[in-house]
């Protein structure tokens, strides 16, 4: 075989495995994202956490010099910083390129502008918030062009219509590659990529939403619909706000005075009793697998249950990124996911308590005749790479 094709170098770590991001997104990702809501250095007074420069910088280098190349960032993250140091670092490092770069619109970027008197436009889902805030965001990033953007969260008051022309102008432009839903409806999201189809716009490849074994509202609608759709699944809230750990993490925290992110409006840092259970099923299952810690395998979990999941991970240490990491080394029986969804209540509610889900059939069905259903597709796991 000539040179040319010779086979790659191993990677340096599993982020340095890639995968298609979705059926309808043929780009190659990681498959762990980095959440960039950290990187920036103006919310640690709202409780959220901040990275100066030289921290932000130490945390995108590990990522990239690991293997990876998925990055998650927002016009209004650390008040616009998320996005500057990232376009900055980016850009002394000289691999704008080589990196997949995720922002969102819709929120208020302009919130401590004090020339912004009035910033009524600069939040919303309508034209003129989406074009404002790309144009400031290629800026900050210090790019031509945005990989993925996302709406980042659906307000009711600018019809599927204008956001989806809207969105669709930015990819004929080539400012943006990929379009994003991020905390919208699954009904809305399947009406925005009907009315593309329909009317030969650009429909949404990726979805972004909050989803955890704590919260798995997320995988009645949701999941079913991105399966249908095309759509890759990048979950945030994966760890649960960081009240995933160990009763022994716990205690050490509790003895130390180090506390977790605290929002103004959940001012405990200290786990719930639920959240507790979780962790103590993870801690079990971690033992079972060999993991080192019950974090990798909450990511595990998600990345698990269905096909094109890229879990966001951030966070502000490098120890912990390497941490998360062991995630790509687990994989989960069949026992140990039915185990740990046990520990905890989940209704999928109406309508499917009267007519089931995609693995299973009524009694409207059943009653009539034994049927065998084709099984669902199944995810990239540590025994199929």
């Amino acid at each position: 075989m000539s040179k040319l094709f010779t086979p790659a170098p191993p990677p340096p770590s599993k982020l340095g495995r890639y995968r298609v991001l979705s059926p309808k997104a043929g780009i190659y990702v990681s498959p762990l994202a980095l959440g960039a809501m950290s990187i920036g250095d103006k919310w640690d007074s709202i409780g959220l956490g901040a990275m100066n420069k030289e921290s932000s910088f130490e945390l995108l280098d590990a990522y990239y010099d690991n293997g990876g190349n998925f990055i998650d960032t927002s016009s209004n993250y650390q008040d616009e910083t998320s996005e500057q140091f990232i376009g900055e670092w980016a850009e002394k490092r000289g691999i704008r390129d080589q990196l997949v770069i995720a922002t969102k619109y819709s929120m208020n970027y302009k919130r401590t502008d004090p020339n912004a008197k009035i910033a009524v436009n600069y939040v919303g889902n309508h034209l003129k918030n989406m074009l404002l805030s790309v144009e400031a965001s290629l800026k900050k990033l210090r790019t031509t062009y945005i990989d993925i953007l996302y709406v980042h969260w659906w307000g009711y008051d600018t019809s599927i219509e204008e956001v989806m022309n809207g969105l669709h102008t930015l990819v004929s432009q080539s400012k943006v590659l990929y379009l994003g839903a991020s905390n919208v409806p699954a009904w809305v999201v399947a009406t925005a990529n009907q009315y593309a189809r329909d009317h030969g716009k650009t429909p949404f490849s990726v979805y972004q939403g909050s989803w955890s074994i704590i919260e798995r509202s997320f995988e009645r609608d949701i999941i079913p619909m991105a399966r249908k759709e095309g759509l890759a699944l990048v979950p945030w809230g994966v760890l649960a706000g960081g009240k995933l750990r160990t009763d022994a993490e716990e205690q050490r925290r509790k003895e130390s005075g180090e506390k977790g992110r605290e929002l103004r409006t959940n001012l405990s840092w200290k786990r719930t009793e639920s959240e507790a259970k979780i962790s103590r099923a993870l801690e079990k299952v971690a033992s079972e697998v060999g993991a080192k810690s019950i974090t990798a395998v909450a990511i595990a979990y998600v990345m698990q249950k269905t096909t094109h999941v890229v879990p966001l991970i951030g966070g502000r240490k490098v120890e912990h990124l390497l941490a998360n990491l062991e995630a790509l080394d687990i994989s989960l029986s069949k026992e140990q996911v039915e185990y740990i969804e046990g520990i905890l209540p989940f209704e999928r509610g109406f309508p499917y308590t009267v007519i089931g889900d995609e693995t299973t059939y009524t009694s409207f069905v059943n009653s009539v005749a034994t049927i065998d259903r084709q099984p669902l597709p199944e995810p990239i796991t540590p025994k199929t790479q």
